[in-house]
């Protein structure tokens, strides 16, 4: 570990937010307790096939059950801020209409034990646990379903506006978007392009009315949006593997930050669609709603993409189960490998990637202040005969992505805080309990938290920030 590494209040602003960030399904657990209605999360993955392991959310790290252990993880941690989400069916059980005033109550508690503790909360409203309710009305492609999450938002930020001042609307649309909607990846699991890209709208459409309810419940309040950047570079120069390039980057990184940005979807993009949809769910006026007030971008970010549009190229999906492309209009670019070190997710490491991507965000949307909401890596923990987890690997990411957020702040970006992911390891999605992303060992028999080598090495770093050592 070097110098660098143990001092960073020189690098850092003294209002930095130091923190770590969890998920409402990831995490909570109970899903049939305190009267939460049904998600698409929970549909999807009670069919077969769906989960690399056969498991569901029912248990996660039984958040629900014990907030206080979260509570005590985070003070032991010394964190300034924490970044969870709300479930939507615990709040609003059939998407829209009843309010579930126990659901409401433990979000209520959690922000007064941050609170509490110093602790900033920064709650997400859409971290992907659609109310399966609307689903079944059509979901993210029908219009009908960002109008109710508006609904949701309100009712949210009624109850907790008072208290908390940092809201992020939609946590990486691209996904909620392109893995639930055109590959199948994700919840619910459809395999409909076109459809995919009405959702990546409605949600955009739902980030604008959202953040405008919030803002009609708290003035106050900052409201953000979460996006997953990576930089994407071509293979090589030829003409095939940079238009490779531009599609990816337009695709995940410039069609979502753009609407939300300038109010409007990027020209090249759209023109790549063409054969895949007419954006005839774009009604006069959305663009002027999705360009809502933009207190800050979150950017989580993992890795990089090295891209190419040659024939032969590697397949675009690494899905853990049988999936379709993710990448609407350019199902034939491919993926390639550039011999980085991965991670237990296959991804490649990059912490360069993560200042390259912060200062090109900078470039393209000037004067909007970044936060990176989501940073972080898997790999495969097993506790030691003493119980301790020495995830040496996890320890390094974390500080050359720390190193590569002051390298972006020393080059003038307008950098407000950065998030681990994730507080503790939790349900991952597709690949089940299959993948450890958490700073601290969460025992899924039992929920025991145990804080990792890594959770440690943070603990100190952020302790040094604050001028506590």
């Amino acid at each position: 570990m070097t110098a660098e590494h143990t001092d960073p209040a020189a690098r850092f602003p003294s209002d930095f937010a130091w923190g770590a960030a969890t998920s409402s399904y990831q995490i909570e657990g109970s899903p049939g307790e305190g009267g939460r209605g049904r998600s698409i999360w929970d549909a999807f993955t009670a069919e077969p096939g769906r989960v690399v392991d056969a498991s569901t959310g029912e248990a996660a790290a039984r958040s629900y059950r014990r907030p206080e252990a979260d509570l005590d993880l985070v003070d032991r941690l010394g964190l300034t801020a924490y970044r969870f989400s709300i479930s939507w069916p615990r709040v609003c059980p059939e998407g829209s209409g009843r309010v579930n005033p126990e659901g409401l109550a433990y979000y209520d508690r959690l922000v007064d034990g941050l609170l509490e503790r110093g602790v900033d909360p920064w709650v997400t409203l859409y971290h992907w646990d659609l109310p399966q309710a609307l689903e079944e009305s059509g979901g993210w492609p029908e219009r009908d379903t960002a109008k109710r999450f508006a609904e949701y938002a309100a009712v949210a930020a009624d109850a907790l506006g008072d208290r908390v001042t940092r809201w992020m609307t939609v946590n990486e649309p691209w996904c909620a978007a392109f893995l639930g909607y055109a590959s199948g990846e994700h919840a619910p699991g459809r395999r409909e392009p076109a459809a995919a890209l009405a959702a990546g709208h409605h949600l955009m459409l739902a980030h604008g009315l959202a953040a405008r309810a919030i803002k009609d419940a708290a003035p106050a309040a900052k409201t953000g949006l979460g996006p997953n950047f990576y930089p994407v570079r071509p293979a090589t120069e030829s003409p095939e593997d940079r238009d490779a390039a531009r599609r990816i980057d337009g695709l995940q990184n410039r069609l979502f930050a753009d609407a939300a940005i300038k109010g409007s979807y990027p020209d090249d993009v759209v023109a790549d669609l063409v054969s895949v949809t007419d954006f005839s769910f774009v009604a006069d006026g959305d663009m002027r709603t999705v360009q809502a007030p933009l207190d800050f971008l979150g950017v989580n970010y993992y890795s990089s993409f090295t891209v190419s549009g040659r024939a032969g190229a590697p397949s675009a999906s690494a899905a853990p189960t049988d999936t379709a492309s993710a990448w609407p209009g350019s199902e034939h670019v491919g993926f390639v490998r550039t011999g980085r070190p991965t991670t237990a997710m296959d991804w490649e490491i990059d912490p360069e990637g993560l200042t390259g991507i912060l200062t090109l965000l900078r470039d393209r949307y000037p004067g909007t202040d970044l936060v990176v909401t989501e940073n972080g890596a898997a790999f495969d923990d097993v506790p030691g005969a003493d119980g301790r987890v020495a995830d040496r690997e996890r320890r390094r990411y974390i500080a050359d992505h720390v190193d590569a957020c002051a390298a972006a702040i020393a080059e003038g970006v307008r950098l407000r805080g950065y998030f681990v992911w994730s507080l503790m390891d939790n349900f991952e999605w597709a690949w089940g309990y299959t993948k450890r992303f958490g700073i601290a060992y969460t025992d899924f028999a039992s929920g025991a938290r145990t804080l990792k080598a890594s959770g440690e090495w943070y603990a100190a770093l952020v302790r040094s920030a604050r001028g506590d050592e």
